[in-house]
């Protein structure tokens, strides 16, 4: 790498480099080695170079392996430091996609101190011809902290990965015998509806709302053994409800939506723990299913919890999103909306009885009737 306004080997990474004032314009170098295909780095018809000059404020040109940037010393240095972490990857035999570019971008102008070719490259679980990695920050630290504590937290928004990590990390853990079973986990609570209301038998009902976690199964273990191993108890996908009265013991224990547990139901989980025993309790405490008047467990138990040792909290946002880009936007523009709504309200609350019976009483009552089914003996009783 060449700087014409000072060498770069001169200073640090992410740091700007010696020259001119900040804000004037500069000029740096990058001269990629020889055996690294410039195609592979820049993309199928300049793909990725096109999403790199989207991302920053500077002029890129390309002249055989040799390219030059244009622009303020902080943003050349940016892009510099971004071919040198792409070239990392093209060593260490990664695949480059613009989803990859996009998500190192934001990496390196935080300035997390951890270079994203490392986050991109720790293989967590290779299965059936591809790897499962972290594709973030936060996701790596949620990652390790796995790895260095009995009971992890991880609380974020929908699409960050944070259920299809720990369940790569079960399976690396039993493969890796450092437990002898996996058991999977969910509240039969989803989006107000009842097990009563639903048709067929018990297993019927409940199937469904597990239904994520064999997905995630079918991912990550060759799919004609999982019955075995099910029928074996080597893994275990079950409701929450079938957890109370037992020990688990050398065991890889995953409770998903965890934002649907009640308090109570919380503390018998957490209580099920046993020796040698690991658990990762994942949740999004803006998609509460929960009845209205009904304190959430994942909510209170942060409150319960911090602090206590061997008990980590992580804690992703939409910068962690994996899904489709949208997914992340949405993310943000709930997250704004919520944020108004309680700068002009307060709080936002959620109000306890039966939305469709509530909004047919208030259209009666502007219509000058009684409340639908007071007619019946329904209503309250005549004092």
């Amino acid at each position: 790498m060449t700087d014409t306004s000072g060498d770069p080997r001169n200073r640090t990474r992410g740091e700007t480099p010696a020259g001119p004032p900040a804000g004037e314009p500069t000029q740096v170098k990058v001269v990629i080695p020889d055996e690294h295909s410039m195609v592979a780095l820049l993309g199928s018809g300049d793909e990725l170079l096109r999403v790199i000059e989207g991302s920053f404020d500077a002029d890129i040109h390309v002249r055989g392996n040799e390219i030059t940037i244009s622009g303020t010393p902080a943003e050349t240095a940016l892009v510099a430091d971004l071919f040198e972490e792409l070239t990392a990857l093209l060593a260490g035999g990664a695949e480059l996609t613009a989803g990859a570019v996009e998500r190192i971008v934001p990496m390196l102008r935080r300035k997390s101190g951890v270079r994203p070719a490392e986050v991109l490259t720790l293989d967590i679980l290779s299965s059936r011809g591809r790897t499962i990695r972290p594709k973030t920050l936060n996701q790596k630290r949620y990652v390790d902290a796995i790895d260095q504590h009995t009971i992890v937290f991880c609380i974020g928004p929908a699409g960050t990965g944070k259920t299809y990590l720990a369940m790569a990390k079960a399976v690396k853990a039993l493969q890796a015998k450092e437990v002898t079973r996996i058991i999977l986990t969910r509240p039969a609570v989803e989006a107000g509806e009842r097990l009563g209301f639903l048709p067929g038998t018990l297993y019927e009902k409940i199937d469904p709302y597990l239904r994520p976690l064999y997905d995630a199964l079918h991912d990550m273990i060759d799919p004609e053994s999982i019955p075995r191993l099910m029928a074996a108890g080597t893994i275990e996908v079950a409701p929450l409800a079938y957890m109370r009265g037992r020990t688990l013991n050398d065991s890889f224990i995953i409770l998903d939506e965890a934002q649907n547990t009640s308090a109570e139901q919380m503390k018998m989980f957490l209580t099920r723990l046993g020796f040698g025993a690991r658990m990762v309790v994942t949740g999004d405490i803006t998609q509460v299913d929960l009845p209205a008047n009904q304190a959430g467990g994942l909510q209170l138990v942060q409150e319960i919890l911090d602090g206590v040792e061997d008990i980590y909290f992580a804690r992703l946002n939409s910068h962690d999103v994996v899904r489709h880009r949208l997914v992340s936007d949405i993310v943000n523009a709930y997250e704004a909306y919520d944020a108004r709504t309680r700068g002009t309200s307060g709080r936002a609350q959620r109000v306890p009885g039966n939305g469709r019976r509530d909004g047919m009483r208030d259209r009666a009552q502007r219509e000058g009737r009684g409340a639908p089914g007071a007619s019946r003996g329904v209503g309250p009783r005549a004092q």
